[in-house]
């Protein structure tokens, strides 16, 4: 009989309560697999039972060479294993055995106990041989239990590069949501201008990057962003607006700033929009038409700001924010050039489909570009 029709019977065993305590488990599950897995289940040398350390003893000591310990099992009534780890932990410890394996002869529990983190989380697997498919639970216990595999070192290797997965993919899991989180913080241009391209695409109407912040910010993080039917520009695709328009001001009202990743100002009203430079405060007419400022402050202080600032490795994932030519600014989205773009005072062109906490981004760049410590020297307000 091979182990598949071993596994077959052990399921139809514990279906019909044929396992009623721990011998029983140790005799009729964990001893007919252990032999089927190619482990001599009746040398003791191999198997030893009752295996003593310390006063204390441990189910199975599975032993490679003779009597040396590689793996240790404890063997719990079904359904009472919760909580045995901790025994089981201090066995493998105190004889530095690599492989701890916990089970109730349903539930196999295969553990590293010389890893890191609680016990849980040096659990490499958890097998349920009832509710898994057969195919499954032969793989595993080959992979883990597999005499061959467990003689030439295989089985812990295997383990141990499953375990580095599970904590791998651990550690994305929990940090998912601080991923995510700084990229609603930060106002990432993709996320922003692809919500606005789907809004586009069902209403006819295109919202401002601001707008679809504010709202992404009230869905994720719960902060109320009141929207106004005005707030929402029309740009159709194959309109091509005025000068003008695009420096529209945005109406966008963000209940507080979308990132405190930005240093933000503290020496100017913020009801007023512009910026602080040199003790002398600019007015502007919006966020757009402060960045358009900075950019021409900055070229009319040193004829070579614009080809620094341009020549920066890194602007948007998808743009430039300043550019020689308007084409330049959008090279994935030329549809973008005619309707947010400007021309500056100095012949550059600027990109103007940006957030606000975007804008702050870009002008904190600038700053660094022009040697101009950004918060301190130079000091902007956006409006909130």
């Amino acid at each position: 009989m091979g182990i598949e029709q071993d596994i077959e019977a052990i399921r139809v065993g514990i279906k019909g309560g044929r396992f009623s305590n721990e011998a029983s488990v140790s005799q009729g599950i964990v001893l007919r697999l252990l032999n089927s897995l190619g482990w001599p289940a009746y040398d003791t040398d191999a198997v030893w039972p009752e295996y003593s350390l310390s006063g204390r003893r441990v189910d199975y000591a599975l032993c490679h060479p003779v009597g040396k310990p590689i793996a240790f099992i404890e063997v719990k009534q079904i359904g009472q294993s919760d909580g045995a780890e901790r025994q089981l932990f201090e066995y493998a410890f105190h004889d530095g055995v690599p492989m701890a394996i916990l089970t109730d002869g349903r539930e196999w529990n295969f553990f590293l106990p010389g890893e890191q983190g609680d016990y849980g989380e040096r659990r490499v697997y958890k097998l349920d041989i009832v509710d898994r498919d057969v195919s499954e639970c032969v793989e595993r216990l080959e992979r883990y239990l597999l005499h061959s595999a467990v003689v030439s070192g295989a089985a812990i290797q295997a383990a141990r590069d499953d375990y580095r997965n599970v904590s791998k993919d651990r550690q994305m899991h929990a940090t998912l949501p601080k991923a995510w989180n700084q990229i609603i913080d930060e106002g990432d241009e993709m996320l922003l201008e692809i919500v606005a391209d789907r809004v586009e695409s069902l209403c006819g109407f295109r919202p401002s990057p601001d707008m679809v912040a504010a709202f992404l910010k009230e869905r994720v993080a719960g902060v109320v962003v009141p929207l106004v039917p005005r707030q929402i520009q029309r740009l159709p695709r194959m309109a091509t607006p005025s000068a003008k328009a695009a420096e529209e001001p945005s109406r966008i009202q963000v209940a507080r700033p979308i990132s405190a990743s930005v240093p933000r100002p503290s020496s100017t009203d913020q009801s007023q929009i512009g910026f602080m430079f040199q003790g002398k405060f600019h007015p502007a007419r919006n966020a757009i038409d402060t960045l358009r400022q900075v950019f021409d402050l900055f070229i009319g202080r040193d004829a070579t700001f614009g080809e620094r600032f341009a020549g920066l490795p890194k602007h948007g994932r998808t743009r430039r924010y300043l550019a020689r030519n308007a084409t330049e600014l959008y090279r994935d989205r030329p549809d973008l050039v005619s309707e947010c773009s400007i021309k500056l005072d100095s012949g550059w062109w600027m990109g103007t489909n940006h957030s606000k906490q975007t804008i702050a981004q870009i002008i904190a760049m600038a700053c660094d570009v022009a040697q101009v410590t950004y918060g301190r020297d130079f000091v902007t307000s956006l409006g909130e």
